[in-house]
């Protein structure tokens, strides 16, 4: 366990019994989820499904899409294979008309163990691809761009493996006809790396950032619940 190198056996065994049991999360949102009443007639209900990306966006001082039914079901330092494991309470249950998924970073950094991008793209996959059977529209969105301008973030994440993921996500969009949402090239700076006012630690949106992302999903749910994703997915 890489916990080891940094940390005291007796931190690690404590970490491990607090962090192990739930290991996908199942129990963040359980609470909020069984007090969530079903859709209201006519509610466009949607649900954004993913990573510290997501988790991070509306907290203090800005809200979360404020006035809108949409649900922040974002848990920091997931990889896409816990997201996939709590799909089903934290999305499908909720019955949303749209679930925006968000997601990948951690699985490149290796947060679970080393992976591949064939792995994460099968995630991908597999969220899809239960929310369609569902009768629930999909938006994609893309990996967010990193920068070491603040701290290092590109070891861990290499540029040409988000590059490649990102690819990959608004290809099988297009083919599967669904929304894809690109974040990434409304973030990038002319190195092709998250713009320095966009962020305080080189991965992460500050609220300069959320307010760029905010219009972009916004219009990809919009498509999504057309049904005509070519405004997106370009």
């Amino acid at each position: 366990m890489r916990l080891r190198k940094y940390f005291a056996p007796a931190v690690v065994t404590a970490l491990a019994q607090k962090i192990l049991p739930d290991w996908a999360g199942l129990r963040r949102y359980s609470d909020a989820n069984a007090q969530l009443p079903p859709p209201a007639a006519g509610e466009a209900r949607v649900v954004f499904m993913g990573d510290s990306i997501t988790d991070g966006w509306g907290h203090a001082p800005e809200a979360f899409f404020p006035g809108k039914p949409y649900f922040n079901r974002g848990i920091s330092g997931q990889t896409t294979q816990q997201m996939l494991l709590r799909f089903r309470p934290d999305v499908i249950a909720l019955h949303p008309k749209v679930v925006v998924i968000q997601g990948g970073s951690n699985d490149i950094a290796g947060k679970t163990g080393p992976t591949t991008l064939e792995n994460i793209e099968g995630n991908f996959m597999s969220m899809a691809e239960l929310a369609r059977a569902n009768g629930i529209r999909v938006v994609l969105a893309s990996h967010l761009p990193v920068t070491d301008a603040i701290m290092p973030q590109t070891a861990r994440r290499p540029p040409e493996k988000i590059v490649a993921l990102n690819a990959w996500i608004k290809d099988y969009a297009k083919t599967q006809g669904i929304a894809y949402l690109d974040y990434y090239s409304a973030l990038l700076d002319d190195r092709q790396l998250l713009r320095r006012d966009l962020t305080s630690d080189g991965l992460h949106p500050n609220s300069a950032g959320y307010a760029i992302m905010a219009p972009l999903a916004e219009a990809a749910i919009a498509a999504a619940l057309a049904a005509d994703c070519s405004n997106v997915s370009r």
